[in-house]
């Protein structure tokens, strides 16, 4: 490969990052934040049904990044079908739910926390985040 061709690479890969962090970082770092603020606060013992909103958006705004994602690597990879960006996005978000849970299980373990209230919470918040990326992907008609 031409040092050209890897140059020329190099650039589309920084364009593909940088466009979709701008159009599309907001929403996932949003819900986020909201969780920091919940666990700074003691919300999610407080208000123990926060919890769901929180994965329910997280499902939303992680489908949202991911659609973003693969949206603008096109140009990288080639045309890709909208049905098949739309269920690429979906499995990533699954996949996404399920390393957030490993996350949650990891911190009550390790260091202490008590997010996880057993294995039908566990359950309960991977339906909603894919109840979440769900919504989002009937619904969001961007190309």
């Amino acid at each position: 490969m031409s040092e050209i061709n890897v140059n020329l690479t190099k650039v589309k890969f920084i364009s593909w990052i940088s466009s979709t962090l701008r159009e599309s970082a907001w929403a996932p770092l949003s819900v986020f934040s909201f969780y920091l603020f919940g666990l700074i606060f003691h919300l999610y013992d407080l208000f123990p049904p926060l919890d769901v909103p929180t994965h329910f958006m997280g499902g939303v705004t992680i489908t949202y990044f991911y659609r973003s994602l693969i949206r603008n690597s096109q140009p990288i990879v080639g045309e890709i079908p909208l049905p098949i960006r739309i269920i690429f996005a979906f499995t990533c978000t699954g996949t996404t739910a399920v390393f957030w849970e490993f996350y949650e299980n990891f911190a009550d373990r390790f260091l202490g926390t008590h997010m996880v209230r057993g294995l039908e919470d566990t359950l309960v918040d991977l339906i909603l985040g894919l109840s979440g990326a769900l919504v989002l992907s009937l619904l969001y008609r961007k190309k």
